[in-house]
C-alpha cells in the first residue's frame, strides 16, 4: 500500500500551563493525588492527493495543505481544553496517492482503532470509504466534498458534513440578490463535472427565490496554457466575445469552480454588471476578510501557525475536528456511537467565528452555518438574509430542508 502516513500532536501554550498550575492550587491537597482520568483521542485524517490547478494569478498563493493545517489547529485547541479534563487528542494523517488504495489505508486507521475520522475526499472517494466494513460503526466528518446528493440521495449514516452543500452556497447567494433585487440573471458556466453541479444548484436556487435565468452561455474555449498563452489582449478579446448580445440583465453568475476561466469576467463583460458565483462575490464558508464574532482570533492563530490565511477547506477540517472535541468533552468519551448520538442531538453546539452556534441537521448531518459573502478583499454580507424565514431556524432556508431530501438518518 503506497500511504504517507504522519502522525501531530497539539501542544498547549505557556498560558494554559500557567492556567493548570492555579487550578491545582485551588484544588484540596488530597484531590490533588488523584489523578485525572486519561483519555486519549486518536481523529484519523484521510486524504486523497489529487491533482489541483494552479490559480490563474501569481498573487494568490499556492497551499500545499489545504484543510489539514485546520484540522493541526483545532487538534491545539482541543488540547487546551483537553488538558484540565484529562484528555488527550492526537491527529493521524494519512495521504493517499490519487486513485490510490483508500481500502488498505482505512484498514491501517481500525487496525489502530481510530474510528473517527476526518475526510478529505472526493464525493465518490468518501462514499467508497463510508462503504467500507472497516468504517461500518465509524463517524467520519466531510470537510472537502460539496455534492448535493450526499445530503439528498446518497446520504450515510457514518457521515456528517462541515462543509457546506453547493446548494446552501447558491441560496446564500440568491436571498442576497434577491434582497437587491437583482432577479434578471445571465448564468455562465464551465463544461466540467464540478462546474455543472453548481450551475445545477443555481437553477434551483433561482426558482426557489423568484430570479430569471435570462440566458445561459458555456464557457468552451481552449488555451495551450493558462498562462502564456491566454495574455491580456486574447483574453479580453475572448470575455467580450463570450457576453456580448445578451438579454437585458441585472448580473452575471458564474459556474467555474475549476477555475478556468472566472477570474477573467470581472470588468471584461460586454456589458458593465457585477459577477457573482465561484469567483466575483463568492458564497463560502470561509474568508480571509471576516474578522466579526472573533474572526480576527482565528485568523491570526491560523496564519502564526500555517504561514498563510485560512482557506474554506481549512475552515471545514478545524470546525470537524473541534466538533469532535465538543462531543469528546461534553460526553467524556471516545465512542463513536455516543460522539454520533451527541452530534445530532438538541445539546450539541460549536461556536465556530459566525455568530450563532453551529449544529448538525439530523436528517442528512449537514452542518447548519451562515455562508458569507466575499469579494477578494472584503466581506460583502451573510446569509441568511434578514426576513428569510423558517419555523426551525433561519438557517435552514439554505440547502435542501428535511422535506425535500430523501435522507432520514436519524427520525
Amino acid at each position: 500500500m503506497n500511504v504517507v502516513a504522519r502522525k501531530g500532536r497539539g501542544r498547549v501554550g505557556g498560558w494554559a500551563a500557567l492556567g493548570l498550575a492555579a487550578a491545582l492550587l485551588a484544588v484540596p491537597a488530597a484531590a490533588q493525588q488523584q489523578p485525572a482520568p486519561k483519555l486519549s483521542v486518536t481523529i484519523g485524517w484521510l486524504s486523497e492527493a489529487t491533482p489541483e490547478p494552479e490559480p490563474l494569478s501569481l498573487v494568490e498563493p499556492v497551499a500545499k495543505d489545504k484543510g489539514v493545517a485546520g484540522a493541526r489547529l483545532a487538534i491545539t485547541d482541543n488540547q487546551t481544553t483537553g488538558r484540565f479534563l484529562g484528555q488527550d487528542y492526537t491527529l493521524d494523517e494519512t495521504v493517499v496517492p490519487a486513485g490510490g488504495d483508500l481500502a488498505g489505508a482505512a484498514a491501517a486507521l481500525a487496525g489502530k482503532g481510530v474510528r473517527l475520522v476526518v475526510a478529505d475526499l472526493p464525493a465518490d472517494r468518501l462514499l467508497q470509504l463510508a462503504d467500507l466494513p472497516e468504517m461500518k460503526d465509524a463517524v467520519i466528518l466531510d470537510a472537502r466534498a460539496q455534492d448535493d446528493r450526499l445530503r439528498v440521495a446518497d446520504c450515510r449514516a457514518n457521515v456528517f458534513h462541515t462543509i457546506p452543500s453547493r446548494a446552501m452556497k447558491a441560496d446564500a447567494l440568491a436571498q442576497y440578490l434577491a434582497f437587491k433585487r437583482w432577479t434578471r440573471w445571465v448564468l455562465v458556466s464551465g463544461t466540467l463535472d464540478d462546474d455543472k453541479a453548481f450551475a445545477d444548484a443555481i437553477r434551483r436556487a433561482a426558482k426557489r427565490y423568484g430570479a430569471q435565468i435570462v440566458e445561459e452561455r458555456t464557457y468552451e474555449f481552449q488555451a495551450g496554457s493558462r498562462r502564456s498563452d491566454t495574455g491580456e489582449q486574447q483574453v479580453q478579446r475572448q470575455m467580450t466575445q463570450l457576453t456580448q448580445r445578451l438579454p437585458d440583465y441585472d448580473v452575471m453568475v458564474v459556474a467555474d469552480e475549476s477555475e478556468v476561466f472566472g477570474e477573467y469576467l470581472p470588468y471584461r463583460t460586454w456589458d458593465a454588471r457585477p459577477v457573482v458565483g465561484t469567483q466575483g462575490l463568492v458564497p463560502t464558508a470561509w474568508h480571509r476578510s471576516q474578522e466579526q464574532w472573533g474572526g480576527t482570533q482565528i485568523q491570526r492563530r491560523f496564519q502564526r501557525a500555517a504561514g498563510r490565511w485560512m482557506l474554506e477547506r481549512d475552515y471545514a477540517a478545524w470546525a470537524a475536528v473541534r466538533a469532535l472535541g465538543e462531543a469528546v468533552t461534553r460526553t467524556g468519551k471516545a465512542d463513536p456511537a455516543a460522539i454520533h448520538d451527541y452530534l445530532v442531538s438538541d445539546a450539541f453546539q460549536l461556536g465556530a467565528f459566525k455568530g450563532v452556534p453551529l449544529t448538525f441537521r439530523r436528517w442528512d448531518q449537514q452542518l447548519r452555518q451562515p455562508i458569507l459573502l466575499a469579494s477578494p478583499m472584503m466581506l460583502v454580507s451573510v446569509s441568511p438574509q434578514e426576513g428569510f424565514l423558517h419555523q426551525r431556524t433561519p438557517l435552514d432556508t439554505l440547502g435542501y430542508d428535511e422535506p425535500e431530501s430523501q435522507c432520514r438518518l436519524n427520525p
